[in-house]
């Protein structure tokens, strides 16, 4: 492959500690970036950097992640040439049964009654997350690598606009939550832009961390105050107990892999839904000659979004903890499976329906779509010997439960789970079972050029716009040629019921005429998203950050 130059457009843009000559880290939060930019110059490890980065996100950016949800990791091992993944997701307590989501009227709960409070709450993977990997790929002490986010704790940090506009989101609901009041709140309304906010109670228990190691998490004094959390929650009160809590742990997983034109890039099997649908999409548009229609023509976002749709059919059917449901990863990605379903698209109309397919191996299940939230987050880490640790991380909703311990926010990542356990008369793959991991959007993702050389990672937040968001970069910067902070900051498109869903006030929105001639509605509309990539370039690695978030990529 042919790695093409920065731009000097670019480079003029960008600030020049983006442009790595050896490693780099990128995140969504300026104060998570130069915590992991902190760990590569005292020599840590791209996964020793890019644990900092999770700890320090959690200070920083409570909104969308922190030790209190889940997460998933992919790692290339610069010495080994091997990819691997962590599965850090939350799993259902005991107490979660088909109905959990479910009213006395025998329907789903709207996801606005469910979330708040201890029903919604998964058992926390991200501790175990990072204690797999430290121990496989991490070079610095387990303490060191907390001190980046005691510090932000302790000496507190400025309320950015990101943070301002959540909590003005979320402000109505905590009337029932003095415990995260207090920690945001001031003369009685949420703090705003440039308030400062200091978490003596967090600064304190990561201490704790540091110092006791991973199993002080699910042990003792913290297990307990995760299950009192939960069982007195203000709203819907739940049962979490200490020995599930003690019971969980991080799953190392098969990466998942494919092939794109000259490229193989691998990600996240089940419980994500990344990996295959994205891959999917990939796979379905790549007869057509992306590279030669281009950026600006609807032809290329039209085949896109056919790809999209189709996919995203298949997702909603087939895709779940494979633990509990025979998920049909071959078959979903089975080459002329994938061709079948590419030969449904035209590039000059539109599909009337997209239905699910058959692939092989899949067991028959009903297509039921599951909410899934815009949060989370997304952060890189590459070390000067080029290993890359790239992992999304979430506690789902703004706030998750909205439910403290320790000064870290519970996810509500159940509600990820589809909250009707049938339909149809047919069993919905991704119900609540106790045990289970709720299916997931999370799609970090490694790029290899047809040498088996790692030259790009990206990852991205934002619910089930994550596959979305992904697939645009990967075509934008493999077919359109774009560089990595161009391709992150290149339009998205998603779809909105019968629509066509594009960002406004961007080059995409101009040629929205043309795209709603070839079929379907279109919508303008502004999209909270945002990714994080890194690319290798002649220079060495460079990182990018969403120009719609306040991410930041550093140099080490």
């Amino acid at each position: 492959m042919k790695i093409t130059a920065p731009l000097l457009a670019l480079s003029i843009m960008l600030p020049a500690s983006a442009f790595a000559s050896g490693g780099t880290v990128s995140s969504a939060h300026p104060k998570a970036s130069e915590a992991g930019q902190e760990i590569l110059r005292a020599g840590g490890s791209a996964t020793d950097a890019a644990m900092a980065m999770m700890l320090a996100l959690t200070v920083v950016e409570p909104q969308s992640s922190g030790i209190g949800g889940g997460g998933f990791l992919i790692h290339h091992d610069s010495k080994t040439g091997k990819v691997a993944t962590i599965d850090g997701r939350e799993t259902a307590p005991k107490s979660a049964t088909n109905t959990r989501f479910v009213g006395p009227d025998g329907k789903p709960m709207g996801f606005l009654k469910a979330f708040p409070g201890g029903l919604s709450v998964g058992i926390p993977g991200n501790m175990a997350l990072m204690a797999e990997a430290h121990k496989k790929w991490g070079k610095l002490r387990w303490a060191k690598l907390f001190a980046p986010a005691i510090k932000l704790a302790d000496e507190g940090y400025v309320v950015n606009a990101a943070l301002a506009d959540r909590l003005s989101v979320i402000k109505g609901i905590w009337k029932d939550f003095p415990q995260a009041q207090s920690l945001f709140w001031e003369n009685g309304q949420p703090k705003t832009t440039g308030a400062v906010v200091k978490n003596p109670a967090l600064a304190a228990y990561l201490r704790t961390l540091a110092k006791g190691g991973p199993r002080t998490f699910y042990s003792g004094a913290n297990a307990k105050a995760i299950s009192k959390a939960v069982s007195t929650a203000p709203r819907n009160p739940s049962v979490i107990t200490t020995a599930e809590i003690g019971a969980y742990r991080a799953t190392p997983r098969d990466a998942v892999c494919t092939t794109y034109r000259v490229y193989k890039l691998c990600g996240m099997g089940p419980p994500s839904s990344g990996a295959t649908t994205v891959f999917q999409i990939l796979g379905m548009i790549e007869r057509f000659d992306m590279k030669a229609m281009g950026k600006d023509d609807p032809r290329s976002w039209h085949v896109i979004a056919e790809a999209m749709r189709l996919a995203y059919a298949d997702r909603e059917t087939y895709l779940a903890d494979a633990g509990f449901v025979k998920v049909p990863v071959t078959g979903l990605l089975d080459k002329s499976y994938i061709a079948n379903r590419s030969a449904m698209i035209s590039a000059d109309t539109s599909l009337a329906a997209y239905p699910a397919g058959k692939p092989p191996g899949a067991m028959a299940m009903t297509t039921a779509p599951s909410s899934d939230v815009a949060g989370t987050t997304h952060f890189i880490a590459v070390d000067g010997s080029g290993s890359v640790a790239s992992m999304t991380s979430t506690i789902e909703g703004p706030f998750g439960s909205q439910l403290l311990a320790n000064g870290y926010f519970l996810n509500n990542e159940l509600t990820d789970f589809t909250f009707a356990p049938e339909k149809d008369g047919a069993p919905v793959a991704n119900r609540v079972e106790a045990g289970k991991r709720p299916l997931s959007s999370m799609s970090p993702t490694i790029v290899y050029n047809a040498e088996g050389k790692p030259i790009f990672t990206v990852g991205a937040a934002g619910g089930k716009t994550i596959i979305m968001q992904v697939a645009k970069t990967l075509i934008a910067h493999l077919d359109w040629g774009m560089s990595a902070q161009d391709a992150v900051a290149a339009p998205n498109i998603y779809y909105s019921g019968d629509a066509v869903q594009i960002e406004a006030n961007t080059p995409l929105a101009a040629i929205g005429d043309g795209l709603a001639a070839l079929g379907r509605p279109v919508l303008k509309a502004e999209m909270r998203l945002k990714t994080n990539a890194a690319e290798l370039t002649p220079n060495g690695w460079r990182g990018a950050a969403d120009p719609r978030s306040e991410g930041m990529p550093l140099d080490e």
